[in-house]
């Protein structure tokens, strides 16, 4: 039961996150300039790049072993423990 509440509220919340999107795209009469869409553009490119960038250097270091807790060195590891 409550799975669904949640669903519900998430729904409802989804919902009106949609309408105020609507509403304020639809009231405004403005006209972008077209440097406007060119600057929304390649900033929309530059910030999937950047994203792409990172995700591949987060698999690289995840592969490589760079994600690997350091390990004890054989010569200290008697006098650690």
């Amino acid at each position: 039961m409550r799975t669904w509440i949640t669903i519900a509220i998430l729904l409802a919340m989804l919902m009106g996150a949609i309408y105020v999107g609507y509403v304020g795209w639809s009231l405004t009469e403005v006209a972008m300039p077209v440097t406007g869409y060119i600057a929304m553009a390649l900033g929309i490119f530059f910030s999937l790049i950047v994203g792409g960038g990172l995700m591949a250097l987060m698999f690289y270091s995840s592969r490589h072993g760079y994600d690997e807790p350091p390990s004890r060195p054989d010569r200290f590891s008697n006098w650690l423990s």
